[in-house]
């Protein structure tokens, strides 16, 4: 199972039963990005919306040129940057992160900021965009490595981690990138952040950890191997084990 953006909202909710995804993610966040304090951000012109909806990169240019701001935001509250990459807008995208004045780290209300969007999009063009401008891998709350675990796109997921993504990160309801997987049954994710060292024993707020979670979803197969697994760890094993993918019926 793939989730896209409109879905990993409501698999992190339900990790956490009755914790909204998107209140907490705003309330673990300090404030909104990409302007001064008390500043209102400029609002997001309607020849720059058709633009970004289109990808159109050289119109994108022409509207900064003329004097528009790299950190307009839409009606909604989302920064142009933000927008821009739920719309898979990757041409747009790069024009953005060349431009000295956009803040990579801008936050959509919901607390996602454009690399989050392109790793829960899959779009790995756009992830090594903003990486290669240095776009920040870890940050409070909601992480990249949690959308692209939750996605089950291993590609990705190993590129945050070897831009030094946390991977224990905690949501705010204390999911980890590796629950993420769990919930969603990617056999492959999860065993890619157990190979790089993620921790099978850490719970979150409720007091469950990646197998319970899996458990939970219906991934049985999925529990089982992990809690084997978490089992392991007290003893000598000779190799690593890894999670089995469910036999085929």
């Amino acid at each position: 199972m793939k989730l896209n953006h409109s879905m990993v909202r409501s698999v992190a909710a339900a990790v956490a039963l009755s914790v909204s995804m998107t209140a907490s993610m705003t309330a673990a966040m300090a404030q909104p990005a990409s302007a001064p304090a008390g500043a209102k951000p400029p609002e997001m012109s309607a020849a720059m919306f058709r633009a970004v909806q289109l990808d159109y990169a050289d119109k994108v240019k022409d509207l900064i040129k003329a004097g528009e701001s790299p950190n307009s935001v839409e009606s909604h509250g989302a920064p142009l940057i933000v927008y821009a990459a739920r719309y898979k807008a990757d041409a747009v995208v790069k024009v953005l992160a060349d431009n000295p004045d956009t803040d990579l780290e801008a936050l959509d209300p919901a607390g996602e900021n454009a690399l989050m969007l392109a790793a829960i999009n899959q779009d790995m063009p756009m992830v090594q965009t903003l990486l290669a401008k240095d776009a920040e891998v870890n940050k409070k709350g909601w992480t990249p490595l949690h959308y692209a675990a939750s996605a089950g796109d291993d590609a990705i997921v190993k590129v945050l981690i070897d831009h030094s993504a946390y991977i224990d990160a905690g949501s705010p309801n204390g999911s980890t990138p590796l629950m993420m997987a769990a919930a969603a049954g990617h056999v492959s994710t999860i065993n890619v952040l157990l190979d790089e060292g993620a921790d099978l024993s850490i719970k979150n707020q409720l007091g469950l950890n990646a197998a319970d979670i899996a458990k939970r979803y219906n991934h049985r197969d999925i529990a089982d191997a992990i809690s084997q697994r978490l089992a392991e760890k007290a003893a000598p094993a000779s190799g690593t084990p890894g999670v089995a993918a469910a036999p085929a019926k």
